[in-house]
């Protein structure tokens, strides 16, 4: 008995934000960001759309193809949710119109998909649920300082949202290719949280979570130290990568395509020069979406599924990192 992920579906807000329109807000240019992330653009939100709506655009395109067939539980994996809590997994469900099922939100950041796969694989082949809806969803645009001062890290961002279902029975839907989950593989390691994170709103803060002194120092917004997470990233995704590829007992040579979380071009490029893996076989999607940490791997594996010649067999590899520091890596075989 295997799981599959299977009924990809992705959701982009419409807006499209240049790196020529973020030159207009702060010191950079297109040729400054593309050198050093391979982003051309990126999607932005509008008023009054959230993660949660997102997700629930995502999600309907995954329920369509299900053609009738009931989700039993959500996973959602986001660092953006709606509000400081609830998380957007029950407003997921609400939205949908859903009847009272469980819903679980997972904070694992750029990791958070694949910790959700995971998390999902488990749950049905335990046979506690049927069909798991798992959702990657986040809104950036909101939450990055979009001036000079958080230029590093505002010019990487966008919104969007990605979903698939996993199950123990086969694809409901022959219109994208399933997925099997095969070999996976999760880590962290919190002594190194400090390199990226946000600081607000957090309990470590006292007397009280909001002050002005959080909000001067610009305490609100993400940091990052990015040498250091560069360089993590990339050793991180191919040691992980290759202990998967050594579960299954093939060479990255078998694999047909990589792909990865989009948090950088470069790091992406140089994770598939690592690993032995062609350019033609890396799968990106940073140049038009940026990175939209926990979606960005189902929204690749929705385009890539739908746009890239695969066959029965083939072999998928995905891998990411993220903030905590949290890192993992899936290998699946195209059903």
């Amino acid at each position: 008995m295997t799981a599959i992920a299977q009924a990809f579906s992705r959701y982009l807000p419409p807006k499209v934000v240049t790196n020529d329109d973020l030159s207009k807000l702060m010191e950079t240019s297109d040729e400054w960001i593309q050198k050093r992330t391979g982003i051309k653009e990126r999607r932005f939100v509008e008023a009054p759309t959230t993660t949660s709506d997102l997700a629930v655009e995502a999600a309907k395109g995954t329920l369509e193809q299900l053609e009738g067939k009931p989700v039993d539980a959500i996973i959602a994996a986001t660092l953006s949710p709606d509000f400081d809590f609830p998380g957007i997994g029950v407003l997921v469900q609400t939205k949908l119109g859903l009847p009272e099922i469980p819903a679980f939100d997972i904070r694992n950041q750029c990791s958070g998909f694949l910790y959700s796969l995971e998390l999902a694989k488990a749950l049905v082949l335990q046979k506690q649920y049927e069909r798991i809806l798992v959702v990657g969803a986040e809104v950036h645009s909101t939450g990055i300082d979009l001036t000079s001062r958080g230029r590093d890290i505002a010019v990487l961002f966008g919104d969007g949202a990605g979903t698939c279902v996993v199950s123990a029975e086969e694809h409901a839907s022959s219109r994208i290719p399933a997925l099997r989950l095969l070999q996976s593989e999760m880590h962290s390691d919190g002594a190194h949280a400090s390199k990226l994170w946000c600081q607000h709103i957090g309990s470590a803060h006292f007397p009280t979570r909001v002050t002005q002194e959080l909000l001067d120092e610009a305490k609100c917004f993400p940091t990052m130290e990015g040498k250091k997470v560069f360089e993590h990233a990339v050793k991180r995704m191919v040691e992980v990568s290759h202990s998967v590829l050594a579960k299954e007992g093939i060479p990255a040579s078998k694999v047909r395509l990589v792909v990865p979380h989009q948090a950088n071009l470069r790091i992406n490029t140089m994770v598939g020069d690592a690993l032995g893996v062609p350019g033609d076989r890396l799968f990106n999607t940073i140049e038009r979406y940026g990175n939209t940490t926990a979606a960005t791997i189902p929204i690749g594996l929705s385009h890539a599924l739908m746009e890239v010649p695969l066959h029965p067999e083939d072999y998928i590899l995905s891998c990411a990192f993220g903030s905590g520091f949290t890192w993992g890596a899936t290998l699946m075989q195209v059903v």
